[in-house]
């Protein structure tokens, strides 16, 4: 545990439904629900005015459409999140070097390692200016965390959402801590808690006072053990830049349960031609191929092969995962087929088999083959409307960039706008074969100008913020944090409680 507060956690905001709204004007303070909008699809992202219906992430899309039927419904566009994350994670790049993603949109940094903050009034003029940095750099929110471990900067970041800032004073954890739910700890997912509540321990105080000796008994040594020194507020993890990945892997949930064994071999076949490009992509080939099988009853099968060295090959993969497959009993019907390949390693071991396998597949090319198709567009099973997902974005020829509201019997409907637009734009319904209407590239949230501007600021601020490092100066707080605490002062943990 650090004596000051420079562990930073970044958090932005409902960040797929908020670029969607930054990206379409129409939908800026209305219910934007982002996810699979098949029937077995489910919730990504809700904004926060869809949260008010009770629409929560990872709820089965059709259950948030009776929550909140007039919700915006789209199809994720990782192309922009992607592109938006990359802007972000270049801000906190300027913070340290020790920054640690945990997803697109979340990541740690150690503002210490970057020589940004010591102590605690330095580490809010780091938290404020990236706020702003990201604001006009990419036009959306995040909420920031400040603590002297990983645990307590994350607690604090969800204390301030939305687009606020929370620091967390070393040695106000356990105040802090004890009226909060067990689950607000890591590593306290629905089994745990309930084993907690049935041994009557639903706050973390309860934990606390219950003392090691009895979580060991409860959880085991190191769960117990580890959960102890966590209820107390103690969190020893680093910020790590560059973690191992473990292991590379691709599923598909299907609208309909497949029957056919050839489709199902064929949709094995093709997640891992999928799964050999992310592997690569990594830089990495692996020993272990995993197939993964949920039949219709819900029932999820594991099976793994390992073979004699690390590979690449797409044709061996195939194989391999084709070989479990043969394992598995799929007549009732499969709604969900994934690939993945573990104990991965740098460097890759000549497989002959699958050399020969390779050559003849020149020789013979077959359908398998075939590049796989955009993973954004695989949900929809017509070829006349992958390009019409709803979101995504089009041009026309004659009125210009807009977005897709929604397809089906032939048509098209698009609403004609772009993020800088100052109004909501026109909807207009073309067929779906028009030629003057095509699939786009996401604009980008902010005009390139001011994104330019906002990051020459970020980079200016980063400067000045080291020559007063050099000079052994400290500047006053350009501005307070927005308040969520009592009467600690600025910043304080003492009394946190969401607005």
């Amino acid at each position: 545990m650090r004596t000051a507060p420079t562990i930073l956690h970044l958090d932005m905001d409902a960040f797929f439904a908020a670029a969607e709204q930054a990206a379409k004007p129409s939908l800026r303070g209305k219910p934007v629900i982002v996810g699979g909008l098949g029937p077995r699809g489910v919730v990504s992202t809700a904004s926060y005015e869809a949260r008010r219906f009770g629409v929560r992430s990872a709820m089965p899309m059709a259950q948030a459409r009776r929550l909140c039927p007039n919700a915006a419904y789209l199809v994720p566009r990782f192309q922009l999140y992607r592109t938006v994350s990359e802007q972000v994670m270049e801000l906190l790049g300027r913070l340290s070097p020790l920054v640690e993603p945990l997803s697109l949109d979340e990541a740690f940094v150690d503002l210490e390692a970057g020589g940004v903050a010591f102590g605690p009034v330095e580490a809010l003029e780091a938290g404020e200016r990236l706020r702003r940095d990201i604001r006009a750099v990419t036009g959306l929110t995040g909420s920031v965390g400040l603590a002297g471990s990983k645990m307590l900067a994350k607690i604090a970041s969800e204390q301030a959402k939305p687009d606020g800032l929370v620091l967390i004073e070393p040695g106000t954890e356990r105040e802090l801590l004890a009226p909060m739910p067990v689950r607000t700890l890591p590593g306290v997912g629905p089994a745990t808690g309930e084993h907690l509540r049935r041994a009557g321990m639903t706050r973390i105080a309860d934990l606390a006072e219950a003392g090691e000796d009895e979580l060991v008994r409860l959880l085991g040594k190191s769960h117990g053990a580890s959960l102890y020194r966590m209820a107390a507020g103690g969190d020893d993890r680093p910020v790590v830049a560059e973690r191992d990945t473990k292991s590379v892997s691709v599923e598909d949930t299907f609208d309909v349960d497949l029957h056919d064994r050839v489709r199902i071999t064929t949709e094995v076949g093709r997640l891992a031609d999928r799964c050999v490009q992310r592997l690569r992509a990594s830089g990495h080939s692996g020993r272990t191929i995993v197939l993964k099988v949920r039949r219709y009853d819900f029932s999820t099968l594991t099976r793994s092969e390992t073979l004699r060295g690390p590979t690449d090959d797409p044709s061996v993969v195939r194989e391999a995962a084709g070989r479990l497959l043969d394992s598995v009993d799929t007549t009732g019907g499969v709604r969900l087929l994934g690939v993945g390949v573990s104990g991965l390693a740098d460097f890759t071991q000549e497989d002959l088999f699958a050399q020969a396998a390779g050559e003849r597949a020149e020789e013979q090319p077959t359908a398998d083959e075939a590049p796989p198709p955009d993973e954004e567009a695989e949900a929809v099973a017509d070829p006349a409307q992958r390009r019409w997902l709803a979101g995504h974005d089009v041009r026309h020829a004659e009125y210009g960039p807009g977005w897709v509201q929604g397809s089906g019997l032939g048509r098209v409907t698009v609403r004609f706008e772009t993020p800088v637009s100052a109004e909501p734009g026109r909807v207009r319904t073309f067929k779906v074969d028009d030629p003057e209407l095509v699939p786009s590239e996401p604009l980008p949230l902010v005009a390139e100008a001011a994104a330019a501007e906002g990051a020459a600021r970020a980079e200016a601020g980063s400067a000045a913020a080291a020559e007063g490092r050099g000079a052994g100066q400290v500047s006053p707080l350009a501005s307070r944090p927005k308040s969520r605490s009592g009467g600690g002062g600025p910043g304080s943990g003492a009394e946190m409680s969401r607005p």
